[in-house]
């Protein structure tokens, strides 16, 4: 068991703080949104009336569906981009697919490399490619939760307004979805490339993320 939780920390531990900071989001958002039905003059809703909502769902997909777009687009993004002395990015001589010799595919693959990697044909392209194409898949998911959850959501602020509710279509052209997603998206993109950035000149001690400490700021693919 020590062993597992030695070998599995990292997944764990995100894992944990994953659930926590959901179940907190879900008390919080149900006394935020109490909060407001109260001071509008209607009745308050109990928890498990907030988690199975609207409301409750739009939160959750609409910082899910960013998180995974931003990974989908660093994953894609490094395969052809660099950035000169950061450890997120890979030197320029490697810019692009990579060789056989260099992804262990083909005459260089090693007796325990996974099966789709020796299977060949569009197993092998397919697996090639997964990790950016399952973040894309989540990023699609999620921001479809978000555009149905959204707009029940919108429809119900739009009845309590004694106004008409939108189609899906509608919603998703709409400035509340397009500012729901901005919003998210934008700090995305800037905290992922701040850290591309920063990791050229800061270090961090033995983290994975920054290069060793004495190595010197122009040097790229370094981790330490």
């Amino acid at each position: 068991m020590k062993r597992f939780l030695r070998d599995n920390g990292l997944g764990l531990a995100f894992g944990l703080l994953f659930l926590a900071t959901l179940v907190a989001q879900s008390f919080a958002g149900n006394a935020d949104v109490n909060q407001r039905r109260l001071a509008d003059g209607g009745d308050p809703i109990d928890w498990w009336a907030y988690v199975t909502s609207s409301d409750f769902a739009v939160d959750v997909a609409e910082n899910w569906q960013s998180e995974y777009l931003q990974f989908f687009l660093f994953i894609f993004a490094t395969v052809w981009l660099m950035q000169r002395g950061s450890p997120e990015s890979k030197p320029a001589s490697r810019i692009g697919a990579e060789s056989d010799e260099a992804q262990l595919l083909g005459e260089h693959l090693k007796p325990e490399s996974p099966p789709w990697a020796k299977a060949g044909g569009w197993r092998t392209a397919l697996f090639s490619n997964s990790l950016g194409l399952v973040m894309l898949g989540l990023f699609v998911g999620s921001w479809l939760t978000q555009s149905i959850a959204g707009r029940s959501a919108y429809n119900n602020d739009q009845l309590n307004d004694f106004q008409d509710p939108v189609t899906w279509w509608e919603y998703v052209v709409s400035a509340d979805f397009w500012n729901r997603s901005l919003q998210n998206w934008q700090s995305e993109f800037l905290a992922i490339g701040s850290m591309a950035v920063l990791s050229v000149y800061l270090r961090q001690r033995g983290s994975p993320e920054s290069k060793p400490v004495g190595t010197p700021h122009d040097r790229t693919d370094e981790q330490g």
